[in-house]
């Protein structure tokens, strides 16, 4: 299984991520009621800032699979909360709703390729990802790819687990997701990261 990644595209993008997010499973990404155009707004900012990206995830079959977000800590709320490190790199993800049958390890496999591609770019060494304290579904996740909890932190919208993910704990978890112990994780159901900052 693989993915590639192309920008969002504010407009043409919009009616998708607008059937993504106000999905009941979406609830921790925030936009639960938002319309189209409120999709279209909150994608134009974060695409216009320079310091927050918005991607879409495109499996084999040339269908988006998830949306994901990458950012600078040091220019969101983040910054106010820990103290932010030179390669550090924010994240968000949310999978897109399943079109038919779950499949096992899915998820896993969309966070996989979302942390290669983050810790591929020039100078990252740390992500950084602060989903909603209650999203118990993506803090299991989280952890099987190699994010270590460092604690709940109020952000302006929510209260966040806060959890980080150094180069060396990634290539750890992924390495043991290649020879798996314990497979009683369900991660097929779509997940999400969280909203957007």
């Amino acid at each position: 299984m693989s993915f590639t990644f192309r920008c969002v595209d504010a407009v043409a993008d919009a009616p998708l991520l607008h059937s993504w997010v106000t999905q009941p499973y979406a609830s921790f990404w925030g936009m639960l009621s938002a319309s189209v155009d409120g999709v279209v707004e909150e994608y134009s900012k974060i695409q216009a800032t320079g310091h927050h990206h918005a991607l879409l995830g495109i499996n084999d079959d040339g269908v988006p699979a998830f949306l994901m977000e990458e950012y600078l800590p040091a220019a969101s709320p983040l910054a106010a909360v820990y103290a932010v490190k030179e390669g550090d790199i924010g994240m968000h993800l949310l999978v897109a709703p399943p079109s038919g049958d779950p499949q096992p390890g899915y998820t896993a496999a969309v966070m996989d390729a979302v942390l290669e591609r983050l810790f591929e770019k020039p100078g990252v060494e740390r992500v950084v990802v602060e989903p909603d304290a209650r999203n118990s579904k993506i803090h299991v996740l989280n952890e099987r790819l190699g994010f270590q909890p460092a604690g709940v932190v109020n952000l302006p919208d929510k209260e966040a687990l806060l959890s980080f993910c150094t180069r060396q704990d990634y290539l750890a978890a992924r390495a043991a997701l290649r020879h798996p112990q314990d497979d009683s994780h369900d991660l097929s159901a779509p997940i999400h990261q969280g909203a957007s900052l």
